[in-house]
């Protein structure tokens, strides 16, 4: 098995849907606007069919918007991605940064390995996890200091100002976060 990276078309289906519930049109008046069938409609709603490149602009002229507009909104293609990792040469402790999850996605990973500016802050945008794979850390968040050891996790909200710093040799953590670029919703009711 090599190193592979599959992608599938993109699926409008959920922009098309999302765009006319906030129009607020049920399904009959856009089929009717756009020239196409309910049953067809329904099907590129639920992504059991595709639209012609034709059918998506008479789509998206029905929705008051564009082609383009739609495609960008759409849920990205289904994509299975592997990175491996990189060999070290024995004795090489030096700091590194490696990307787990290639190109522009709603979830960024990295794993960092040795120590690294202990002094520099971080505040995302968005919520984040870290995981101890091996070694020790401390890490401080909201005026506090949390040692953690291999196996432990640390959930931190996104705004959340915090710093970390390991504490042993050859450390090594997983960070897993939701992409600035994506606007994470909260749950206000709480």
């Amino acid at each position: 098995m090599g190193d592979h990276k599959e992608q599938q078309p993109v699926r409008v289906g959920a922009a098309v849907r999302r765009r006319r519930r906030a129009l607020e049109l049920t399904l009959a008046v856009v089929a009717e606007r756009a020239g196409l069938s309910v049953p067809f409609l329904s099907q590129v709603e639920n992504d059991r069919a595709r639209p012609s490149s034709t059918s998506l602009e008479k789509l998206a002229d029905a929705l008051r918007t564009t082609a383009v507009e739609l495609l960008a909104a759409a849920d990205p293609a289904a994509t299975v991605d592997l990175v491996r990792a990189e060999p070290l040469a024995e004795g090489d402790f030096a700091p590194r940064t490696r990307n787990l999850v290639r190109g522009h996605h709603q979830l960024h990973a990295s794993e960092f390995t040795g120590d690294h500016d202990a002094g520099r802050e971080f505040q995302h945008r968005n919520d984040e996890l870290m995981y101890v794979a091996d070694g020790a850390v401390e890490i401080e968040a909201e005026g506090r200091a949390y040692r953690l050891g291999r196996g432990d996790t640390l959930y931190l909200t996104g705004g959340v100002r915090h710093r970390w710093r390991a504490t042993v040799p050859d450390t090594r953590i997983i960070v897993v976060a939701v992409a600035e670029h994506i606007e994470a919703v909260r749950d206000r009711s709480r």
